[in-house]
């Protein structure tokens, strides 16, 4: 089968032909129709991480927003079968620890990150095998597009996840969301679905506009005004949640200083190079004002149903957040874009 696999960091990617895989014992094989190209496959592939024992390793085969089609099943799976259309969690749970039995597979001990560690080559390939199957299998509803599925298979649960789960937004909350990308743009789509009030804010005009076209009641660009002020003063005293959806220091720290007392920073976005996962932040401004900093890391497969459930309640065309299909021969190019911030919205690989 086809696949992209990193020989150097920040270079392109090798579009070479590797033996298709066999499913473990517990495992299935997905057979991917549409893989996200995501921020994190580009720190991947800068070889950021360093700071954290969590560069990715070269050899490696990137991608971990799948959707695709089961082909193969181990002899131990049950609750999967051949045929199932799925969507892939990109952290795997073992489906047998705490944290997995107590519905937080997302940081299981000993789970893997798909597309990210050898033990679990990722989806920028023709085919993918998921461990665990019947925990980390999530099967999709009749009518939802891979296309649209692979949107949902990091950004959007991702942001789900830290909205929900970990800052427990409320309907009528003002949220501020700091860097429209795709996890941005997820996180003011999924927002709005849940009553919230929205501000966001970015420095190109094509990402605020975006960000209005899908729920933003508001847009500041941080280079005309100072952004903690401008939220402070169209909220009424500050947000009630903010997310950092970049993961600079500048983003990070303007999140947490735009809320207002006892409000909840939600870090999404990781670091760069710059800040080598270390961001010095206003700790007595915080105690001060009980502010609450969480971060939030993807999501577990068990809380899919409810994420199925808004978007069919609310109506969100996951479409929309679609801006560009592209082959697998495009991922370097694109990646590579994502250095300057040259892309918007969400990109899809369709063609393998």
């Amino acid at each position: 089968m086809r696949a992209a696999i990193l020989r150097e960091y920040g270079e392109p990617l090798e579009i070479a032909t590797v033996p298709e895989p066999d499913p473990d014992p517990d495992g299935a094989v997905v057979a991917v129709e549409a893989c996200g190209l995501c921020r994190s496959d580009w720190h991947a592939w800068k070889g950021h991480g360093e700071w954290a024992d969590d560069n990715v390793p070269l050899g490696q085969v990137l991608g971990h927003e799948p959707a695709g089609e089961v082909i193969a099943v181990g002899e131990e799976v049950d609750r999967i079968g051949v045929g199932d259309r799925v969507v892939v969690p990109f952290s795997l749970g073992d489906g047998t620890c705490h944290n997995c039995r107590s519905g937080h597979g997302n940081v299981c001990r000993d789970g893997l990150a798909l597309g990210f560690q050898p033990e679990a080559p990722g989806a920028f390939a023709q085919q993918v095998a998921v461990p665990a199957a019947d925990y980390n299998l999530v099967p999709l509803p009749d009518g939802l597009e891979p296309i649209d599925a692979a949107v949902l298979g990091c950004r959007y649960m991702t942001a789900y996840h830290a909205l929900a789960d970990r800052a427990d937004l409320s309907g009528g909350d003002w949220l501020a969301v700091h860097g429209c990308g795709g996890v941005g743009l997820s996180t003011i789509q999924l927002a709005d679905a849940l009553g919230a009030r929205i501000a966001a804010v970015d420095p190109d005009g094509r990402a605020r506009d975006r960000a209005e076209s899908v729920g933003a009641d508001t847009t500041i660009d941080p280079g005309a005004s100072d952004p903690v002020e401008e939220i402070h003063s169209i909220t009424d005293g500050g947000a009630d949640v903010s997310v950092d959806a970049l993961g600079i220091a500048e983003t990070c720290r303007n999140s947490v200083r735009c809320l207002r007392e006892r409000g909840t920073h939600a870090q999404v976005g990781l670091t760069t190079d710059a800040e080598r996962g270390e961001v010095s932040l206003p700790t007595d401004w915080m105690t001060r004002w009980e502010i609450t900093f969480v971060g939030s890391r993807g999501m577990p497969p068990t809380q899919y149903q409810q994420l199925f459930d808004l978007v069919a309640a609310s109506g969100i065309d996951l479409a929309d957040l679609v801006a560009r299909e592209i082959s697998l021969e495009n991922v370097s190019d694109r990646l590579a874009a994502m250095t300057d911030h040259e892309t918007v919205g969400v990109e899809v690989i369709t063609e393998f």
